[in-house]
């Protein structure tokens, strides 16, 4: 059970960082994280306005993780809406693939900063939420025995 734990916590951190790291990036310089990031500039013109717009979320999602492992009682629904981004994120770029705006190899390129998120995300959520369950099953005990 540990070693479950350890690795949950290893997902979980890896996505503060790299939200972290996109968001102080996006904010602080985005045409340099425009033209750093492999397959951005194919996707549209430079748009500072919304890539920092995106650089606010990932600054949510950093945050959201972070607290979520400090916080017992409020990981799950802090866990849960980061992951909840993340998904949508991986799935829009499943969808621009599938209408044929972008091809396949897209996806092989950003599965380390798309769909890996999302996958630690969710993988997380689970677990807070069984951990969650396991909390309350024994609270449950606890009080019938009173």
């Amino acid at each position: 059970m540990q070693a479950i734990k350890y690795g949950i916590y290893a997902t979980v951190w890896f996505n503060v960082l790299l939200a972290g790291w996109l968001s102080i990036h996006m904010l602080y310089d985005p045409e340099g994280w425009y033209y750093f990031v492999p397959g951005v500039t194919d996707t549209g013109f430079f748009n500072q306005h919304f890539i920092r717009d995106i650089g606010i979320i990932q600054g949510f999602i950093a945050a959201a993780f972070t607290i979520g492992i400090f916080r017992l009682e409020r990981r799950l629904e802090l866990w849960a809406a980061a992951t909840l981004w993340l998904i949508a994120h991986a799935a829009f770029h499943l969808w621009e693939v599938a209408v044929g705006i972008c091809s396949a190899s897209v996806l092989v390129r950003d599965f380390p900063a798309v769909s890996l998120p999302a996958l630690f995300g969710l993988a997380s959520t689970i677990w807070a939420c069984s951990q969650s369950q396991a909390i309350a099953a024994s609270r449950r005990t606890a009080a019938m025995r009173i």
